[in-house]
């Protein structure tokens, strides 16, 4: 009996060694993909989302300000038309 336990033992040893390694080389493989993908990012210039919120809102601040512009201008022409027809 001895020997069938020391046998067990030896294979479940072996599957645990085998199972610590193929995480180890998961989580080398998470890593590299995680670098990579970093730098993929990097390069591709992309906006950060502070940016972004400034930008969204200059440009919904100038849309508002262009549609009273715009007010403006119609305003302004129904008073021209008016002046050279009176």
């Amino acid at each position: 009996m001895q020997s069938k336990s020391t046998v067990v033992d030896d294979i479940s040893n072996l599957f645990t060694n085998a199972v610590g390694a193929a995480k180890g080389v998961g989580d080398e493989i998470k890593a590299a993909s995680r670098a990579r993908l970093d730098g993929i990012v990097a390069d591709m210039d992309l906006v950060g989302r502070e940016e972004f919120d400034v930008l969204k809102e200059m440009v919904s601040n100038l849309t508002v300000e262009n549609e009273k512009m715009a007010k403006t201008i119609s305003s302004l022409k129904r008073d021209i038309t008016k002046l050279k027809k009176g």
